[in-house]
């Protein structure tokens, strides 16, 4: 026994935990070392082989693949402003909830939902409000519908000065797809029981800008939704969070964001943004009011500007389709400026009021070529050309630009929007 009355001598003690802690550091800057000879060597050489080494491991969110970075295109930063998606790099005709084009007059409200109320009033027997809870209680919906900004494509044609250096995405951006959730309005409108004069509503947002547009009480009770969920969440706050009107089909601005207040009315409200905006000033001094629907539009998003066709041979030119009328039935293209047309095949699904990926395989020969997309719907409407389209609304229309967009391809393989090459 030791003087300490310990079974080990406090001298053999101090001397073994010293060589252990100097082993452990021996061993620690080794394995520090090799770390860093890992490193060194990762850096020198190619990948690891994903086979041999272990992955990254679970998370609550996940992310992008490093090369699949798409972004929105962001206008001016403003109160109102606009981002758009990103058309040619996507795939299938979903678009994601994050690259959803976005739109609004007044920036994105913070609004709490737990304080969220909705009015729907006026020309009912019973006032109500929902809140948010309320409106999930009802049964619900899940649509596949497009939602397009009735400004899209205002940049495709510009008297003073015709681009070619324009992409699908600044061009036709503010146009996305996604499955929305809600309920129906319809059955809300029953809720608060509609007297039999009513005839239009007027939905307001609750937002800065309070943005309100009129909507017959005819679409109200068709297909109308109050739209809480987006592509199986929640909407997002630039989308209207947490409830909007979604009106299938229609021009955008009337799927009023974060609407706040609905009153059944006999008229329209007439109000700055069908008046003074949202509207087109036709020749002989009339103007076009209430242009809700959105009419067939094609958009080809594969080969087109700045991207180069770097050889001769076979390409898919890829392209998307929509309708506010209908369902897509067809779409045409042509290679040589609309001289000849060929059809490109629909990818299934091919749904109402949403937008479809049309394809068509495409020989190139190396010559001069330009590329047009032409749809048609199920209620005969085809697609009109750019002069067919300035004959019948004049040259100083701003909103439901339809017109048939064209694509030069140059012996070099460049490629650039072509439309002016055309007029």
């Amino acid at each position: 026994m030791s003087k300490s009355g310990q079974g080990v001598p406090r001298s053999i003690e101090r001397r073994t935990w010293l060589a252990a802690a100097l082993s452990g550091v021996a061993a620690s800057s080794l394995l520090r070392t090799r770390f860093d000879a890992v490193d060194l060597l990762a850096q020198q050489s190619e990948p690891a082989d994903p086979t041999k080494v272990m992955g990254r491991l679970v998370s609550e969110l996940g992310s992008r693949a490093p090369g699949e970075q798409p972004r929105r295109q962001a206008g001016p930063a403003a109160p109102s402003s606009s981002s758009r998606t990103p058309l040619g790099d996507l795939h299938g005709i979903i678009t994601p909830a994050d690259l959803h084009f976005e739109r609004h007059h007044a920036g994105v409200p913070a609004i709490d939902p737990e304080s969220y109320e909705l009015l729907i009033h006026g020309m009912v027997e019973r006032p109500l409000v929902f809140t948010l809870p309320d409106l999930k209680r009802f049964p619900s919906v899940s649509r596949i519908h497009f939602l397009e900004c009735s400004g899209n494509g205002g940049g495709a044609f510009n008297p003073a000065r015709m681009p070619t250096d324009i992409t699908p995405q600044a061009m036709d951006g503010l146009l996305s797809t996604s499955e929305w959730t809600g309920v129906p309005l319809a059955t809300l409108l029953r809720e608060v029981g509609v007297r039999p004069q009513a005839s239009w509503i007027v939905a307001e947002g609750g937002d800065a800008a309070m943005l309100n547009r009129s909507i017959p009480l005819e679409k109200a009770m068709d297909d109308a939704l109050i739209a809480y969920g987006q592509n199986g969440e929640g909407l997002r706050p630039e989308q209207g969070y947490p409830a909007r009107v979604f009106l299938p089909g229609w021009e955008g601005n009337t799927s009023v964001k974060w609407v706040r207040r609905i009153e059944v009315t006999d008229q329209p409200v007439m109000s700055r943004e069908e008046t003074s905006n949202y509207t087109d000033p036709l020749k002989g001094g009339s103007a076009r009011q209430f242009s809700f629907v959105m009419d067939a539009k094609s958009v080809i998003t594969f080969p087109t500007f700045p991207y180069a066709l770097p050889e001769r041979g076979w390409w898919e030119v890829q392209g998307l389709a929509w309708s506010g009328r209908g369902t897509i039935t067809g779409v045409d293209i042509s290679i040589d400026g609309g001289r000849t047309w060929a059809p490109a095949r629909l990818q299934q699904p091919v749904l109402p009021l949403a937008a479809v990926r049309f394809t068509f395989p495409w020989n190139w020969d190396g010559r001069e070529a330009m590329l047009l997309s032409r749809c048609s719907d199920e209620t005969g409407y085809v697609q009109p050309s750019a002069q067919e389209y300035i004959a019948a609304r004049g040259e100083q229309t701003r909103y439901h630009s339809n017109f048939i967009r064209a694509w030069k391809v140059t012996p070099d393989g460049t490629v650039t929007y072509g439309l002016g090459d055309l007029l």
